[in-house]
């Protein structure tokens, strides 16, 4: 157990590292965009927005290449390695001083978040056992989304009273302690040695993979194209003070907690179900939040439902990737989260471009809810194109 912690402390790092940015965005923009900041703040929040993306790009981009990569070394020794990456690449972010090169920070700091995912979770799911994969892959999740309720409001109100860097600063911390604890905790645990990058790369030619990728990309990309903008959410439409912003978030973590949990023992009975089910609620919700969001009861209600339904779906698409993998489960546990951070690039990309244009900070949520019915539509084509095959 202790070892299991140890890698949930670096999971609740990269939660912290991923999603304090969405809280701390107004600040973020006025500091390191003035000139825009003056003129409009809806353009600065939008081009802020950009960030986020590139978190997300460094996380499409190296979660395959270094999985793939050290897939044959002892995943303990990896984990490590991982974890230090984590803390030198966020604390660029304390005291790199432009918009430009915090911008290059992000996206470094994206780099080692797939493979820390995925190796942990092969990790937990060889502990737990066979029949419990899923709820293995929960587990490691579990870190990311109890960074949610603790530490991404922590990091917000930490940032809005001290300067958005501080958030960065406790980040860094939270990684070095991760790396101590998987140094001390964890024990041996053996890679494969006869993977290469190029074996594991083979994943790319099954059909069922790309398909799957589809359904988090697109159908996930809903939650962050709402979550990217929920600060100006809460003040400008909901017309709440900059304080209830870290109570919004905690309250979308604690959604995210209860239904990471739920939906690794879901995804275990009936992972079809699940995926399908999840999406068509995910839709529902951001189609009511976009309608009720004037209400700062009614969106405090829905934040807790938008976390809830979204992390539902993780653990679920986790496992189907593993289950359509064949021998390449390195490379496709970190592909997950190359496919959930082409949604966050793309839910922020979509949700700021909307903004931008003028069409208000409720926008987002249309954007948001025609992605999960689109993620929905692929994850359709997918069990009855399977389903065909299997009556060839």
């Amino acid at each position: 157990m202790r070892a299991l912690l140890s890698l949930a402390i670096g999971s609740f790092g990269i939660g912290m590292t991923e999603f304090v940015m969405m809280g701390l965005l107004p600040d973020v923009a006025a500091d390191l965009l003035p000139a825009l900041w003056a003129q409009s703040q809806e353009q600065a929040i939008g081009q802020a927005g950009v960030l986020i993306s590139m978190y997300a790009l460094g996380v499409v981009i190296g979660a395959p290449t270094i999985a793939g990569a050290v897939a044959r070394f002892p995943r303990h020794r990896v984990m490590i390695g991982l974890a230090i990456a984590l803390m030198l690449f966020n604390a660029l972010a304390v005291v790199l001083p432009s918009f430009g090169l915090i911008a290059l920070a992000r996206l470094l700091a994206g780099l080692p978040h797939g493979a820390y995912f995925g190796i942990g979770a092969l990790v937990a799911a060889d502990v737990l056992g066979q029949g419990r994969r899923a709820q293995g892959v929960a587990f490691i999740l579990t870190g990311l989304t109890i960074a949610n309720v603790v530490g991404v409001p922590l990091g917000t109100f930490l940032g809005q009273q001290f300067g958005w860097r501080t958030a960065f600063l406790v980040v860094t911390l939270v990684f070095a302690l991760a790396a101590l604890c998987i140094a001390l905790f964890v024990p041996e645990h053996p890679g494969d040695p006869g993977r290469t990058l190029r074996s594991e790369l083979g994943v790319f030619r099954v059909p069922q993979v790309w398909l799957t990728l589809g359904i988090g990309a697109i159908g996930f990309g809903g939650f962050f194209a709402v979550y990217s903008y929920i600060a100006p959410l809460v003040t400008e439409v909901a017309g709440a003070p900059k304080g209830v912003v870290p109570l919004a978030l905690v309250l979308v973590g604690i959604g995210m907690t209860v239904g990471n949990l739920l939906g690794g023992v879901l995804a275990d009975r009936d992972l079809r179900r699940t995926l399908l089910g999840g999406l068509a609620a995910l839709a529902l919700v951001l189609i009511l939040l976009a309608v009720l969001a004037f209400s700062i009861v009614l969106l405090i209600a829905l934040a807790l439902l938008v976390g809830l339904v979204s992390a539902v779906l993780s653990p679920a698409i986790q496992t189907r990737l593993m289950d359509v993998a064949g021998d390449n489960q390195s490379i496709a546990a970190a592909l997950n989260h190359s496919a959930l951070n082409i949604g966050n690039s793309l839910g922020a990309f979509l949700g700021g471009a909307v903004i931008t244009a003028g069409l208000g900070y409720t926008a987002p949520e249309w954007v948001g809810a025609a992605l999960a019915l689109l993620g929905l539509g692929i994850a359709t084509l997918a069990y009855r194109s399977e389903r065909a095959r299997a009556l060839v």
